[in-house]
């Protein structure tokens, strides 16, 4: 497999439904025509453009055109810092922006794929389930299904979460352990997270922490109409999202297309916070499905063609 090298880096902010601005990030093989499109769903309290810059770096050098979006609050886009009010508004909000890539005139014929890391996983299957034969696959790393255990409160604190989330929804108290310090192996990273300005520390939100738990909980009930080609990744030591449901994603999805990867030993961070022997394992598996899927020809672009030969094949018969 030939690398790209070169790329080209843009960053642009544009305006959210609500009138937020949000930071847009793309990276873009600079003289060859991309492979596929890869949409990037982050995950809660990171961003794009400095913690997942070495994910679409990989993945540009790799002849693919890589788009991602900063949520509301999160990042460089603007919000209070690490508050999630509606999951359903960042996943409208991504929904946007990538259609609005994925159907300019250049990019009508391209392959769409989704890359979802842990809550960014969780906005891919909302997106899938927005649209279910919009997508040509999605990459889920360690996606939050469901919330491990050991990381979620007990029932007598979500009783409690979900009244006090009405009242006051920003307050920052709900009872975690660090996540730094339980998703990213490697200390290096971890030292980087905690300088970013970008990256939220802290007890999450009232609100946020009850969303995030609504919607893995809805989520890891629906598991079953996950209908698209999907690769799951999850490392066996994640402390963080639950690995069994990652496997319950894979056995009870309706996919005709699924494959699974567990990784011994590796932590939730797949995509940057593991040894470099460890990320060059995660990214071959990664890059070598979507250029298999690739490869395979795109069935939804025959399939709208064929669609729109039918309409056609109509509207001449009403017309004559």
């Amino acid at each position: 497999m030939a690398n790209i090298t070169e790329i080209k880096f843009e960053e642009e902010f544009i305006p959210n439904s609500r009138g937020m601005k949000l930071l847009t990030s793309r990276w873009l093989p600079r003289k060859e025509n991309p492979k596929a499109l890869i949409f990037m769903c982050h995950g809660y309290a990171m961003e794009c453009s400095i913690t997942m810059d070495s994910t679409a770096t990989r993945l540009a050098k790799a002849g693919f055109a890589v788009y991602g979006v900063d949520y509301e609050g999160h990042g460089k886009s603007e919000g209070l810092q690490g508050y999630i009010n509606n999951i359903d508004d960042i996943v409208n909000d991504c929904a946007h922006y990538f259609t609005t890539i994925a159907e300019k005139k250049e990019n009508k014929k391209k392959m769409r794929f989704l890359l979802g890391e842990s809550m960014g996983g969780a906005v891919t299957l909302l997106l899938h389930r927005k649209k279910p034969e919009y997508w040509d696959g999605a990459v889920l790393v360690a996606p939050m299904c469901k919330i491990a255990d050991n990381m979620k409160p007990n029932a007598a604190v979500i009783s409690i979460m979900k009244l006090l989330s009405i009242v006051v929804p920003t307050w920052r108290i709900v009872p975690t352990q660090d996540v730094v310090d339980t998703a990213f192996k490697d200390p290096d990273v971890r030292e980087q997270i905690r300088l970013n300005e970008y990256c939220y520390k802290g007890f999450p939100r009232l609100k946020t922490g009850f969303e995030l738990l609504r919607v893995s909980t809805d989520i890891e009930e629906r598991l079953k109409e996950v209908s698209l080609p999907f690769l799951v990744l999850h490392g066996e030591e994640d402390r963080v999202v639950d690995t069994s449901v990652s496997k319950e994603l894979y056995e009870v999805a309706s996919s005709s297309d699924k494959t699974i990867k567990l990784y011994p030993g590796m932590w939730h961070g797949l995509l940057y916070g593991e040894p470099k022997e460890n990320l060059d394992i995660v990214f071959s598996d990664i890059i070598n499905w979507l250029e298999e899927r690739c490869q395979y020809g795109n069935t939804r672009i025959e399939r709208e063609q064929k669609q729109y030969n039918e309409d056609s094949v109509k509207g001449s018969e009403r017309n004559g």
